[in-house]
């Protein structure tokens, strides 16, 4: 059975290789906004998200098994997009240093005859940082492409108090543990 990561993100294709399986890559071309401007709860965007994307794969690729994620950062309600410029990831970084936020993370593990969608929530708490110390982070590790405007997996956890989630991979931006467990019942052994 083919195993497609729908993702073109590098993030989320080392980690699927952390598994040892052997799988390609599809990016999917799904309209992220208007699902975030649907009105749905942050946590519902995420999920719909990591769903609509491995449906989007799964019409080209009817007899694969198709794996779909997605990350929302809830502030206070509000999403937080990929900051794509320096100057927004600094702006995004000071509204929540110092702060409480939520990064939702989803996949949808789907087959033209099955499909289960999870959600990881980790709560991150984020130190008080100066401005300074946030543009230094931000020109050093450039975050451009990260939600939140930071990257756990260099130099990014610097900027935490404390980080509670119960699959620590799911802030890179697939949930491992989750993953792990889902892909048997689609007939694929992770072990």
């Amino acid at each position: 059975m083919q195993l497609i990561l729908g993702s073109s993100s590098q993030f989320r294709q080392n980690q699927l290789k952390q598994l040892g399986l052997d799988f390609t890559c599809v990016s999917p071309n799904i309209d992220e906004e208007a699902i975030k401007n649907d009105g749905i709860s942050p946590l519902e965007v995420s999920r719909q998200l990591s769903l609509q994307k491995a449906q989007e794969v799964l019409k080209n690729n009817p007899e694969a098994i198709i794996i779909g994620g997605d990350q929302v950062l809830n502030f206070n309600g509000d999403i937080f997009n990929k900051p794509e410029t320096i100057e927004n990831a600094i702006s995004h970084l000071k509204k929540l240093q110092g702060k409480t936020h939520e990064l939702i993370t989803s996949i949808a593990v789907i087959s033209k005859d099955k499909q289960v969608v999870e959600t990881v929530v980790s709560k991150m708490t984020m130190k008080e940082l100066s401005d300074e110390q946030i543009e230094r982070y931000v020109v050093s590790d450039e975050p451009l492409w990260s939600c939140g405007a930071y990257k756990l997996e260099t130099q990014g956890i610097a900027l935490f108090d404390q980080i509670e989630c119960p699959d620590h991979s799911s802030i890179i931006g697939l949930p491992l543990i989750a993953l792990s467990k889902i892909l048997p019942e689609f007939g694929i052994d992770v072990l």
